[in-house]
């Protein structure tokens, strides 16, 4: 079966993965968590498969400690699902009730968005939050990983669609994707797919968005920023800095540039020198602090790199002004915080950064769905439109409109005849309608 010929099925069973019940998609999850930890040593196993194969081909140490799955990510997605089946169901929830005549009202409910193709990095657990993310919410998916992972990725999908369908799940709801020409033509399944979710360079997600006619949602680059102000506590701006740049150094979400106060620059870059060089972290900065520290000058295109490497660019700035400037000129939109003691400075950092997330005297590394509370994410969004920031369940969820008549016409109100009086009514939401 192709894959038009697989999105064609799965957007016929999308109306029945949208009706499921909150205890169906929950009892698949739970499934899914025990087919992953009876099967662990076989998943360890594949994934060392990938590694080895990884090393042979001189694959990147930041592409090869994304694709490592082992018992501390195995755990951290087995504790992601569990949150997930925690939360309370967003599906069908009744989001407005209005009278608009008597005997005609209208209702706003959530859905799925239907069928929804993810095309994600060399990362197993991404493989494993997605599709739970889409069960919880109802969405049939489609997923698509890097070829990097491919014997990690091929036993993870196994189990998990194995564990959805025998707990009465739709045949249709799952899917994986395996070879690298079959991207170009879930590019072509518009009428069958609602959105792609593509994870992964610049040059990558800017060719999905090029090439295909299907909504796209996403981000591409993860140029994050730390902007140390002028009254910082210099503990926490060592903390924050070190496990921004330390803590998962691959993740989009990791800082890749550091902007300095001038009047800051004194108190912070002593002890911060030592505690990069403790890290291995290789900065290269503006000339003031390149020439003092003897360190790299930092060059135009530094500001405008996602390194993904222990690797930190650092800039003075005369101002906060100059700061949010730089961090809406350079920066990705995706994650961005100030250290600050200042409230003002903090409000104002805020409100100006234009960033799906800004954060206040911690780190960048917060940017996640499971971090979030979301109980995982299928990415990142640094869009505006539907869905921003780490995208859970909510994300993955639009509306329709239910109009409840009694033999209404149009032109009872197009003469006349009629008046809408537009009441909003109060409501409770019960599981398969409304009160």
């Amino acid at each position: 079966m192709t894959i038009r010929e697989k999105a064609a099925a799965m957007k016929l069973d999308s109306p029945l993965m949208a009706a499921t019940s909150t205890e169906v998609r929950n009892y698949a999850l739970i499934a899914i968590s025990k087919a992953l930890c009876a099967n662990q040593e076989a998943i360890f196993q594949a994934n060392n498969q990938d590694i080895e194969e990884a090393a042979n081909n001189a694959i990147s140490e930041a592409v090869v400690k994304r694709l490592r799955f082992g018992p501390q990510k195995l755990e951290g997605v087995i504790k992601g699902i569990e949150e997930l089946i925690a939360l309370p169901d967003q599906l069908h929830c009744v989001q407005m009730k209005k009278e608009l005549d008597t005997d005609l009202v209208l209702v706003r409910e959530s859905c799925p968005i239907g069928v929804i193709g993810v095309i994600f990095e060399a990362r197993p657990d991404a493989l494993i939050q997605i599709a739970s993310l889409c069960i919880k919410s109802g969405n049939c998916a489609i997923l698509k990983g890097g070829s990097e992972t491919k014997h990690t990725n091929k036993i993870l999908f196994s189990l998990i669609y194995q564990a959805a369908i025998e707990s009465g799940l739709p045949e249709n709801c799952l899917f994986q994707a395996q070879q690298h020409d079959e991207i170009s033509e879930l590019l072509s399944c518009h009428q069958s797919v609602d959105l792609l979710i593509p994870r992964g360079s610049n040059a990558f997600v800017q060719y999905i968005m090029n090439h295909t006619k299907i909504p796209v949602m996403g981000h591409a680059d993860g140029i994050c920023h730390i902007y140390v102000d002028k009254t910082f506590d210099l503990q926490k701006a060592i903390s924050v800095i070190i496990d921004a740049k330390v803590q998962y150094t691959a993740a989009c979400n990791a800082v890749e540039t550091l902007l300095i106060h001038k009047e800051a620059v004194g108190k912070l870059l002593p002890n911060l020198m030592q505690a990069l060089q403790t890290h291995h972290i290789e900065l290269r900065a503006t000339a003031d602090i390149a020439e003092q520290y003897e360190v790299l000058h930092a060059t135009e295109e530094d500001f405008s790199t996602e390194y993904l490497d222990l690797i930190l660019s650092a800039k003075t700035v005369e101002t906060i002004e100059e700061a949010v400037s730089h961090i809406n000129q350079y920066g990705s939109h995706h994650t961005d915080a100030i250290i600050t003691e200042d409230p003002n400075a903090a409000c104002y950092f805020m409100e100006m950064v234009d960033s799906a997330g800004v954060y206040q005297n911690c780190s960048t590394r917060f940017a996640d769905g499971y971090r979030y509370g979301f109980g995982a994410e299928v990415g990142i969004s640094t869009g505006k439109i539907h869905a921003r920031g780490p995208v859970g369940i909510e994300g993955l969820l639009t509306y329709k409109y239910k109009l409840y008549g009694n033999g209404h016409i149009v032109e009872d109100y197009a003469c006349g005849k009629k008046e809408f009086h537009f009441k909003d009514i109060n409501h409770t939401y019960v599981e398969g309608g409304i009160l």
